[in-house]
């Protein structure tokens, strides 16, 4: 079966940026992702418009939720208005047709008792209105970060395990955040299916940076530090689409899913 590789992209014309990179997949975010405001759709057609753009094309689309989000929180001023904005991002998600909403882990604070967050994204979960899922992203860093650490998923997952609807999250593997963990990105699909039954979008991306920082710096495929060959073989074996999220434009990104395609 082969592999849908794509890329993260302008939603402006997300199907134009597609043809540009020679994606199958595309990735949008709903504004600006450092906001609390929207989600706010950039095409000029609106979401319905864009829908049917993507479905002649044959072209999945992918929502990244705003990085400001983070339901685990024990703060009602940030816990709060992150489910009221994640619930906003898949509402739109589904009026766009979207396989899906990726949103990160979220954390707590170092004061904090650490199961708080995984009841409040259990809590979170159980209050969606998920007409399409939302999926989970492993994070890079964080010494309190509800999904960086595999025994953190592993706590998190079972947390969800135990409300309605926590059987339809998924979840989003990134190979940077991953290297970025020190997960170690050899076995690492096996590891982390064996925890959440799953993986449901791949974030193919090589780091800047050396394995167990916690940086989360982005690198073209081949080009940084983490181990190229474990992230052709994550993507090659996760059964899950692929997206890269690496720098440069068209050209740059194109060349990233050639390398992909070159080596699974």
């Amino acid at each position: 079966m082969s592999v849908l590789i794509g890329a993260h992209v302008d939603e402006e014309d997300p199907v134009g940026e597609a043809a540009a990179r020679g994606a199958d997949i595309v990735q949008i975010s709903l504004g600006d992702p450092r906001s609390w405001k929207g989600p706010v759709l950039a095409h000029g057609g609106g979401p319905q418009a864009l829908r049917r753009a993507a479905a002649d094309a044959g072209l999945p689309l992918v929502v990244h939720a705003p990085f400001v989000i983070n339901v685990a929180s024990t703060n009602n001023r940030i816990r709060v208005p992150s489910r009221r904005l994640l619930q906003k991002h898949v509402d739109m998600a589904a009026e766009l047709g979207a396989l899906g909403v990726v949103v990160h882990g979220g954390h707590v604070t170092a004061e904090d008792d650490p199961g708080a967050g995984y009841e409040n994204w259990a809590k979170a979960v159980a209050g969606l209105d998920a007409a399409v899922p939302i999926l989970i992203e492993n994070t890079a860093g964080g010494r309190h970060a509800m999904a960086r650490r595999l025994e953190s998923i592993d706590r998190l997952w079972t947390a969800l395990a135990a409300v309605d609807g926590g059987d339809r999250v998924g979840f989003c593997l990134d190979t940077c955040h991953a290297h970025g963990a020190g997960l170690g990105l050899d076995g690492l699909v096996d590891r982390v299916r064996a925890i959440t039954g799953r993986i449901d979008l791949v974030h193919a991306n090589d780091s800047r940076d050396e394995p167990g920082t916690g940086a989360d710096r982005h690198a073209n495929l081949g080009r940084g530090l983490a181990d190229a060959g474990a992230i052709a073989h994550v993507v090659a074996t996760a059964g899950a689409p692929a997206v890269v999220e690496t720098p440069g434009g068209p050209e740059a990104q194109a060349a990233d899913i050639a390398w992909l395609r070159e080596r699974i």
